[in-house]
């Protein structure tokens, strides 16, 4: 922000960080940014309307720090959240600050620390007025692609922690897919890591461009600082095969359920990640649970290029589903969410960015109801011309006993999509014979019930027999 030409005021409990932000600040030029150590100097520092942007850690921290500041604002000061929270919780503090005509804004951020620096992904969501207040700093702020500034006005309070959180379930999906391809090229494939690092380079000039199809590239060629006198020690061999996470991916799973959206690409990204955790167990079963125990013989040229396809079918996929979520909470909520929008910030800063979000944008610009990226023309024909491949791939991987659970799952859900006819009628006739759930047919309206043990078929329309005509 002082960067841009704002006069900035920080103030953190930890002094020594103040001292060396008003340092640092300094030192990049004599930047406008003045430190405070009390709460009360740093509020009254601020020209009014005072626009204050929290970043500390989600949950109580934020509510005392809302506490602590907003002891100072007046009518008309804005609070902007920037931490990685819960929906509801915004909801929450806004209602709280209404009462003293504190606006109060949830914003997603996303970027990374180069991001944080340089210009990261911005996704606010809150009152209109609190906004347009804010829009002359944040389009200065974000990252600036093709012109344009990667934040946009999402909606009511709770949509921009939202689609923020749905962005980092993608990418839970985007890295997953990533893993996926690497393992099957590596053991099915027999690739080393500077062969690795050399497709995954020549695949990020293609339809996969983005930030992390490049750091990957750049990661399987690191070689290991610490390896001593070996010098083709590859880092990323020492790295331990146990993944951490913040809790977003299990918000975005949870609200999948909640509104009854498929979301199998980015909920076995989820598994994965629990099952990584299961080091010790893992390695004790490596030891009493079989598997193959040789590898399907292929041409690696054809599987570099068959996994390739596979990767792009699935990313779709996992895109599809995420954009599905923000749209049926936007629907539920009130959110006014514009989906290609949602492509357009995207696009720059954040940890997904990727050329095809592109298309996306496209996608929605030309059909604003779309229901699915899957069935978008230009999408479809992707994925119609692709999934050959992707099918060897996924059989592969099962032949060989390499876990593809994202590519299976998004396969699947593929499968699922393109299916009029799904063996569900079985399920709702087993529902109906112990539960008397009911069962709808397809040759005439209404739900019926039957006696399944009965000689006869069926008693008939619930609705008429509850009435008493059956």
């Amino acid at each position: 922000m002082a960067e841009h030409g704002f006069s900035v005021s920080v103030c953190n409990r930890s002094p020594d960080k103040v001292d060396t932000t008003v340092q640092r600040a300094k030192d990049e030029g004599g930047l406008p940014l003045v430190g405070h150590k009390d709460v009360k100097d740093f509020v009254l520092s601020l020209s009014r309307p005072r626009k204050i942007i929290i970043l500390v850690q989600a949950g109580k921290p934020v509510d005392d720090t809302i506490h602590a500041i907003s002891q100072h604002c007046e009518e008309g000061d804005i609070i902007v959240d920037g931490g990685n929270e819960w929906f509801p919780n915004s909801l929450r503090r806004a209602k709280e600050l209404e009462p003293k005509g504190i606006l109060f804004v949830g914003m997603g951020i996303s970027g990374g620390e180069e991001g944080a620096r340089k210009g990261p992904s911005l996704m606010p969501g809150g009152p209109r007025a609190a906004f347009d207040a804010l829009e002359p700093i944040l389009i200065k702020c974000a990252a600036q692609v093709d012109g344009s500034p990667c934040t946009t006005y999402l909606g009511e309070i709770g949509s921009g922690n939202y689609v923020k959180m749905v962005h980092n379930g993608i990418e839970y999906g985007d890295m997953q897919l990533i893993a996926e391809a690497y393992d099957v090229l590596k053991i099915a494939g027999g690739l080393s890591n500077a062969e690795l690092g050399d497709v995954f380079k020549e695949w990020n000039s293609g339809e996969l461009e983005s930030f992390l199809i490049e750091i990957t590239a750049i990661i399987l060629k690191k070689k290991d600082d610490l390896a001593g006198a070996d010098k083709d020690v590859y880092l990323v061999d020492k790295i331990l095969d146990k993944t951490g996470m913040k809790g977003t991916g299990r918000w975005v799973v949870q609200e999948a359920a909640e509104r009854s959206v498929a979301a199998p690409t980015i909920t076995a990204s989820l598994d994965a990640r629990y099952i990584s955790g299961l080091k010790e167990q893992r390695v004790v079963a490596s030891k009493i649970l079989n598997g193959p125990t040789e590898i399907p013989s292929v041409d690696k040229q054809q599987l570099i290029d068959d996994v390739r396809q596979a990767l792009y079918a699935s990313k779709i996929c996992s895109y599809a589903q995420g954009l599905n979520l923000i749209r049926e909470a936007g629907v539920q909520n009130g959110w006014k969410i514009d989906l290609g929008e949602c492509a357009r910030i995207w696009k720059g800063g954040c940890i997904i960015r990727a050329a095809f979000l592109d298309r996306i944008k496209s996608a929605y610009v030309k059909d604003p109801s779309l229901n699915s990226l899957l069935i978008d023309a230009d999408f479809a024909n992707e994925l119609n011309a692709r999934h050959f491949s992707w099918r060897r791939v996924v059989s592969l991987a099962v032949a060989s006993g390499i876990p593809t659970p994202s590519f299976s799952g998004s396969l699947n859900y593929f499968d699922m999509y393109r299916r009029a006819s799904l063996p569900a009628n079985l399920t709702q006739a087993q529902r109906d014979f112990f539960g008397g759930h009911s069962y709808e047919r397809t040759d005439r309206e209404g739900n019926f019930h039957c006696e399944w043990t009965n000689a006869h078929h069926s008693i008939g329309n619930v609705a008429e027999r509850n009435r008493g005509n059956l």
